[in-house]
């Protein structure tokens, strides 16, 4: 029976913690996506731009980095349309999905590298207790290639000259500060709680106060379905490790073996369940902390993030969608190809 009767350990299994950072992060993201935040960020920075090169790197480290605080899904969300509108714009269509698949390369690696820059890493530093130099030493060294890559590919960009890149019409109002201030005093407050410098539940209860003052609109913008997806695999987890055969079995499997585990499992499964699943049968977070941000690279569902960029590219460009995913997966699996060898170097 894979199935354990309900009971009070059933308490016991979901990580009460990460649930309220989750739920606290993507409350203050969208606070600052109604503000406009992000986007201005992006006109300001591809105003600078007189090249197509330069404008195809602004917007791809805009993703690289903007991922790291604002999560994977989120800067995508907010970049690849702004993306698809420039190049519109400027005449250069034929050439923007190249630009969409090195963001999405982009947010998914630079996501890699802070505790909150995407679901998996936040619940693996919660669940492991990790010190910030743990986390950096398995994640920062493969941030690094990722950024030498996306430089790399960039360059096959050619270097015309662009004009008008930063479209006007949309332009958001002026920037309240008196509104901007109390999310960023929120994302304090959170960043107090990653490093576990503040109870949880101080954080969740100053974003609920200030979000019903402020907007109580932007609880519309949270993801429910992630926070439930979080919720059934805590229990799913819980009830397999009360199954002496099924919890041995499975612990055979990926202890010592978290590298190939988690890249594998992510194409599959996507990579956030894949640390959810595989986290309860190994005690080496680091190890799998690096393979699920790895396997987010492969397959489109790898990291469910990805779907974001290829639903906005097909419903632009409908028929050149199938395009779009035999050079995504092309490009991925290069830079998963690439990276699987530094970790192969890193442990020898």
């Amino acid at each position: 029976m894979l199935l354990v009767p309900p009971d009070s350990g059933y308490l016991g299994y979901p990580d009460y913690r990460t649930l309220a950072l989750l739920f606290c992060l993507m409350s203050i993201v969208a606070g600052f996506r109604s503000l406009g935040v992000f986007e201005r960020m992006g006109r300001s920075l591809i105003r600078r731009a007189s090249s197509l090169r330069s404008l195809s790197g602004v917007l791809v480290l805009l993703c690289f980095f903007c991922s790291m605080v604002i999560t994977n899904d989120v800067t995508l969300l907010t970049f690849v349309p702004f993306t698809l509108l420039v190049f519109q714009m400027i005449g250069q269509e034929d050439r923007v999905m190249f630009v969409v698949i090195l963001e999405t390369l982009a947010a998914n690696l630079g996501s890699m590298a802070t505790p909150i820059g995407n679901p998996q890493n936040l619940y693996l530093f919660s669940a492991a207790q990790m010190t910030a130099g743990q986390f950096a030493r398995a994640v920062l060294p493969y941030a690094a290639v990722s950024l030498a890559l996306l430089l790399a590919a960039l360059l096959l960009q050619p270097a015309v000259p662009v004009q008008d890149t930063a479209p006007e019409d949309g332009t958001p109002a002026a920037l309240s500060w008196r509104k901007l201030l109390p999310y960023l005093a929120l994302l304090v407050l959170c960043l107090l709680v990653v490093f576990r410098l503040l109870p949880y539940g101080a954080a969740l209860a100053a974003v609920l106060l200030v979000i019903l003052v402020m907007d109580r609109r932007l609880f519309r913008s949270v993801d429910y379905v992630l926070l439930l997806t979080f919720l059934c695999f805590f229990v799913f987890i819980g009830n397999l490790k009360r199954i002496p055969e099924v919890n041995s079995l499975l612990r055979a499997l990926v202890e010592g073996h978290e590298l190939w585990a988690g890249i594998l499992g992510s194409q599959v499964i996507s990579n956030v369940p894949a640390a959810i699943l595989l986290s309860g049968f190994t005690e080496d977070f680091a190890a799998l902390l690096t393979a699920v941000n790895l396997g987010g690279l492969g397959t489109l569902i790898a990291s469910l993030a990805s779907l974001i960029s290829y639903k906005f590219f097909a419903a632009a460009y409908p028929r050149r969608k199938g395009r779009y995913f035999w050079r995504f997966t092309l490009w991925n699996l290069l830079f998963l190809a690439i990276l699987i060898g530094e970790a192969l170097l890193l442990i020898m």
